[in-house]
């Protein structure tokens, strides 16, 4: 039997400006699915209010989904037809709710021996926020959030 493919899916407000964030955090990729939703729309198979022009870096910009995007591991494979990764990928979907409370699912950001410190300032200045520090028996780590509130560890 062969394994079962995954994606980890996020909930937020604002899927570009999540994708933006992870993708430099762990130096991802961010998905182009331009080439499909230009498609779409030119068979007018969706309407335009489902889409949006992302900003991907001065001055390149592309077509988007309004409601979804994703960033993928730079060296898996990726879906000529979609342009969605076939591997190790993160998306984020727009819902209408805020953040409340605890994350039940969060990620753990495994940085080099020695540069935990160093990541985490790194991240700071791409939006993130240190929580907590922590310092068990076991190990340490550092609880962060992302820009909109999701917890993850760096360790």
């Amino acid at each position: 039997m062969e394994p079962l493919h995954w994606k980890l899916v996020v909930d937020c407000a604002d899927p570009h400006a999540q994708a933006a964030f992870w993708a430099a955090a762990l130096r991802y990729e961010e998905e182009d699915h331009s080439g499909l939703v230009g498609r779409l729309l030119g068979a007018g198979a969706v309407p335009e209010a489902v889409t949006v022009t992302v900003h991907a870096g001065e001055p390149e910009e592309r077509l988007g989904w309004h409601d979804l995007a994703a960033v993928r591991h730079p060296e898996d494979p990726v879906s000529e037809g979609n342009g969605a990764g076939l591997g190790r990928r993160i998306l984020f979907q727009r819902v209408p709710e805020a953040k409340t409370v605890k994350n039940r699912l969060h990620l753990d950001v495994h940085a080099p021996p020695g540069t935990r410190d160093t990541e985490v300032k790194r991240l700071e200045g791409l939006g993130a926020a240190v929580l907590r520090r922590v310092e068990e028996q076991g190990g340490a780590w550092v609880v962060m959030t992302d820009p909109e509130g999701n917890e993850f560890c760096v360790q």
